[in-house]
């Protein structure tokens, strides 16, 4: 297969080292062993605590510390990032997956804080990626809790958009620095998404009043999404042998998208 990683033996000498290497890295990001699994739950851990550091980011960046944690959090994205392609059998392949791109372009705010210090926000989209990629529905699958995943799905959504817009606004329209600020600009981001009302914290101008406009339309739809996924009926992951459809209803005989006839294992067959 082109791009595949031929055997170990077939390797040259000189290059077998790398090749254990990359073999190593793919058992224990792709396995499923009990030392796998226990190195892809620490993984999804650190993720999960740089995605809070990134949550965090307003507060901290007037503090001394915030250049130590921006570029020791960037040391490890940046090891995570080569070591996942150091596992992929088709690693220039993977390069140009847009989660991959998205990745590298974080490491790059935080590689230049004070340069792009006003793309900062934009850090949070890696919690969106990680529920792209699957990382972060590993253990619900594991479990049998399948059902809960599109619902999950739903709610990384509109978090990550809740957090995406507060930085972007606290970047754009509020100049209070530290917490109050970005209080402020949370404030009125769940105002807007809830169309609750703002009370005494809006946004002036033409600019302000679009951008009120556009996170209460994306919020409500995101909050419909969330609606669909938990009241409508539950989906099993199945993938047809035909046209390869992952979701079918959990009594689903035929393929809705191709008619193929299904055989989904349920607990009482």
């Amino acid at each position: 297969m082109p791009g595949s990683t031929p055997p170990i033996d077939a390797v040259p000498p000189y290059e077998r080292p790398f090749a254990r290497l990359r073999a190593t890295l793919r058992r224990l990001y792709h396995g499923d062993s009990r030392a796998a699994l226990r190195f892809q739950a620490a993984a999804l851990i650190v993720d999960l605590a740089i995605i809070a550091l990134f949550i965090a980011q307003p507060v901290l960046k007037n503090t001394e510390a915030f250049l130590y944690v921006d570029y020791s959090v960037a040391a490890v994205l940046a090891i995570d990032i080569g070591a996942r392609m150091l596992a992929s059998r088709r690693p220039w392949h993977r390069l140009k997956q847009p989660v991959v791109l998205l990745d590298l372009f974080i490491l790059i705010t935080l590689l230049l804080p004070e340069t792009l210090i006003n793309f900062g926000f934009l850090r949070i989209v890696r919690l969106w990626s990680l529920s792209k990629t699957g990382r972060l529905w590993q253990p619900l699958r594991r479990k049998g809790l399948d059902e809960w995943e599109l619902p999950a799905r739903a709610v990384v959504n509109l978090v990550t958009f809740l957090f995406l817009a507060t930085g972007f606004i606290y970047t754009t329209f509020f100049r209070n620095d530290g917490l109050e600020g970005y209080l402020d600009a949370l404030y009125f981001t769940v105002a807007s998404v809830t169309t609750t009302g703002y009370g005494d914290i809006t946004l002036d101008g033409s600019w302000g009043k679009l951008t009120s406009i556009v996170v209460m339309i994306i919020g409500i739809s995101l909050f419909v999404q969330l609606a669909q996924a938990i009241f409508k009926p539950a989906k099993v992951h199945f993938t047809c042998p035909q046209c390869g459809l992952q979701r079918h209803d959990t009594d689903a005989v035929h393929c809705k998208a191709c008619g193929h006839i299904l055989n989904i294992p349920n607990d009482e067959s």
